[in-house]
């Protein structure tokens, strides 16, 4: 039997796919969390309990009233989306100009409360979501057996990624959305909107979270304390990549699922925290993080 560093070809290709979806579901948040923050200069600390609710979302679309995997991955999007919109125009517009901790204890406060509404209407215990009929089984690839769901997600979440960073880097409205964070008066003297802009960002970059959510919904069960409990490996993923680096934390969040997989064959005790001695490696090498801009 062919063996890559000691372990069997189908073990090692099977974490490999492993790693790419955790790595897929940390590139989704960590992108919400990039694009927010590389545009806005906020720090949400409610990615995580929006994430949960986009899962939720889809969860409770299903139960109540019968709609289906597909049609969530477009709703809850919407719905958080919205609820996005309602957080930035009510609490967030307030703390523009002030020092992003502001920020980051005002939606480490939301966060809080979101998942307290649904552990108190809920419990702790998890739902479980089906994976959609289209997406059942696996594919034998001869050397391997290829969960056919958890390769959507990789693909979705590749494509959605790279989607974002070329509308943001390479597109008019890109170019629009990244002029009017830097100098809003002017961009305002082109007729632009930019107060409308900022907040339909900040929606978006929250939809982002709930699209994780729904995709990860039939692979892990939905449960109040998903988001908390995946929202500061995030975070570092980010500050690796590179604070508000688009296209930083995509990749990085891609390589770290995968490493972090690769831990858990190799040192399975150091899986939990690979993340973070990278983070603190990286830090120490280069503050601005793999792909950010030096101050």
């Amino acid at each position: 039997m062919t063996e890559i560093f000691g372990i069997p070809l189908q073990a090692f290709l099977g974490q490999l796919m492993l790693g790419l979806v955790n790595g897929a579901f940390y590139a989704m948040l960590s992108l919400g969390l990039a694009v927010i923050f590389g545009l806005l200069d906020i720090v949400n600390f409610a990615h995580g309990a929006l994430y949960m609710v986009g899962a939720f979302a889809a969860w409770i679309m299903l139960d109540k009233w019968g709609v289906n995997y597909w049609a969530a991955l477009v709703l809850a999007p919407l719905i958080v989306g919205a609820l996005g919109v309602v957080i930035e125009r009510f609490f967030l517009k307030r703390l523009y100009g002030l020092d992003p901790l502001y920020g980051l204890l005002l939606t480490f406060g939301l966060s809080l409360i979101l998942e307290g509404i649904f552990r108190d209407q809920y419990g702790v215990s998890g739902q479980s979501y089906p994976v959609p009929e289209l997406l059942a089984g696996s594919t034998n690839l001869g050397f391997m057996v290829l969960p056919n769901y958890r390769a959507w997600v990789v693909f979705a979440s590749i494509t959605v990624c790279l989607g974002t960073w070329y509308l943001i880097e390479r597109t008019r409205l890109g170019a629009y959305l990244r002029a009017g964070t830097e100098n809003a008066k002017l961009v305002q003297a082109f007729g632009v909107n930019v107060p409308m802009m900022v907040t339909l960002t900040y929606g978006a970059g929250v939809a982002l979270a709930a699209l994780a959510g729904v995709l990860a919904a039939p692979v892990i069960q939905v449960r109040p304390v998903m988001g908390s409990s995946l929202i500061i490996v995030v975070f570092a993923v980010v500050v690796i990549g590179g604070m508000g680096s688009i296209l930083g934390s995509v990749i990085t969040g891609l390589l770290l699922g995968v490493v972090e997989g690769f831990t858990r064959v190799f040192y399975p005790e150091a899986s939990n925290v690979v993340v973070f001695v990278i983070m603190v490696i990286v830090l120490m090498v280069r503050p601005a993080g793999l792909f950010g801009k030096e101050a």
